[in-house]
């Protein structure tokens, strides 16, 4: 996800440092990048300038205070909260106290992250979608002590970078996974429950409810893990049964059975 956003910034004028862990996944996500621009001009989306330049635009780092000076953070890293508590407490130390610092969070509080800082007004939830240069949503989410300012230059920025940004409070899964993942989870029990095969389960959907994606196939293109982890983290906060990750995804991925990034899921690829 984190190529993803670092596309849609470079592609939308900005230059962007990127920042990773090794010095090798930094080159792994500028190759991800590199990769869907070429795609980009061989389907004449783009000018080889254009993609030479929006290239151009991306630094690499392995430092956190080689964000210093920027305007906008977007932080993705795993959806740890201890994790994204530790990045944000550096992130409020070496970046302009005027910047502001954004998670990517799908499912966690933005508050409890906003809280390992000493400047939580300046802390909101930019909640974009994977494929982030593809989909065109992201979920502004506002803590209550999330500034209008900080709320506001989030919203502009989705803006000006093509997105359709939406606003809401930071409650658990946001607008649209609030929504999504116990319907995912209904359809899956539906699976065994009702004695239904993957496919025909997608085909139901797609064709009876208009869904664009089958939701066999969105889990796989999600991620069996990251669907499981989120669903773990709604069910936390919410307590609701249809929350709680099934069995048959649970099972999964203790198999290795992650979709499309493993190979194999719900369908094999």
């Amino acid at each position: 996800m984190g190529a993803g956003i670092a596309q849609v910034s470079v592609q939308s004028g900005h230059d962007t440092v990127g920042r990773e862990v090794t010095d090798e996944l930094g080159e792994r996500g500028r190759a991800t990048i590199d990769r869907y621009l070429t795609r980009g001009v061989e389907k004449g989306r783009l000018s080889q300038e254009e993609r030479d330049a929006a290239l151009a635009r991306l630094t690499l780092t392995t430092e956190l205070s080689d964000l210093a000076d920027c305007d906008l953070v977007i932080e993705a890293v795993l959806e740890e909260l201890d994790l994204k508590r530790e990045v944000f407490a550096e992130l409020d130390r070496v970046t302009r106290p005027d910047a502001v610092l954004a998670t990517n969070t799908s499912a966690l509080s933005v508050s409890e992250i906003a809280a390992a800082t000493q400047h939580p007004e300046r802390v909101v939830g930019m909640h974009f979608f994977n494929p982030a240069p593809v989909l065109p949503l992201v979920e502004i989410a506002r803590t209550p002590d999330s500034s209008e300012a900080a709320v506001d230059a989030a919203y502009a920025w989705a803006e000006r970078a093509g997105k359709q940004p939406v606003r809401c409070n930071d409650t658990p899964g946001f607008i649209v996974n609030r929504i999504l993942i116990p319907l995912l989870n209904d359809c899956v029990r539906v699976l065994d429950e009702a004695d239904v095969h993957p496919e025909d389960m997608d085909k139901a959907m797609t064709n009876g409810a208009g869904w664009p994606m089958g939701p066999c196939a969105l889990i796989d293109l999600i991620g069996i893990d990251v669907h499981v982890h989120a669903s773990e983290a709604l069910h936390g906060k919410l307590g609701e049964p249809r929350m709680a990750p099934p069995e048959r995804l649970v099972r999964m991925q203790d198999e290795g059975r992650l979709g499309r990034k493993s190979g194999s899921g719900f369908y094999t690829y």
